[in-house]
């Protein structure tokens, strides 16, 4: 009975907000993220129209080049992390937020068995634990302002990001990625592997 009241809940959202075609995006979701949204139904379609908003303040920022446009391990991917849970977090709560944030990286684990890319890239450990990083940040930014608006959490991550307080992972100019010690990574190398020899650095030195 307690399922079925939570699952009318959840559908009762997401039918009023039919506009943003919310429940389309459902459908794509990750099993692990499906599972947070059915364990979490009263905030759930706040949080998955938070989330599409601060996607699309990433798109926004990415072609103005501000912040480079590497959305896999570089400046855009960490900036990405920290205002999406920041902005959930402002809007659902930390532990919530921090949740959704660790389905995702459950779902990213689900992609990497089944060789399925995100941004062009095989999920692997350092990427996840680079985006949990964020995250932390991002949830932490959010409680340290609790008045701010989504714009001035915005600015506040922003700021993180220039003074190194967020996770990027080491590459090259050409877009290579590197280990702790320099070398090239060869994708066609590491491919399929989860524990990829990748380096996590500070968001204002790459």
């Amino acid at each position: 009975m307690r399922t079925i009241f939570f699952f009318i809940a959840f559908f009762i959202q997401l039918c009023s907000l039919q506009a943003q075609s919310l429940w389309s995006k459902f459908t794509k979701l990750s099993r692990p993220e499906k599972c947070w949204a059915f364990a979490h139904p009263f905030v759930a379609g706040k949080a998955f129209h938070v989330t599409i908003q601060t996607y699309a303040v990433t798109d926004s920022i990415k072609k103005t080049g501000s912040i480079g446009t590497d959305n896999s391990g570089g400046k855009l991917d960490a900036f990405k992390h920290a205002y999406w849970i920041a902005s959930v977090t402002a809007s659902i709560g930390s532990r919530k937020a921090l949740k959704l944030g660790k389905a995702h990286e459950k779902g990213n684990k689900l992609q990497f068995k089944k060789h399925q890319l995100e941004d062009k890239e095989l999920p692997d450990s350092i990427s996840s634990c680079m985006d949990l990083y964020n995250n932390e940040q991002g949830a932490k930014t959010a409680k340290e302002h609790p008045d701010h608006t989504f714009q001035q959490l915005q600015k506040e991550i922003l700021k993180k990001l220039a003074n190194g307080q967020l996770k990027c992972i080491r590459k090259d100019q050409q877009g290579n990625f590197l280990t702790c010690a320099g070398t090239i990574i060869h994708k066609e190398e590491e491919f399929g592997k989860w524990n990829v020899p990748k380096c996590l650095i500070a968001s204002n030195e790459n």
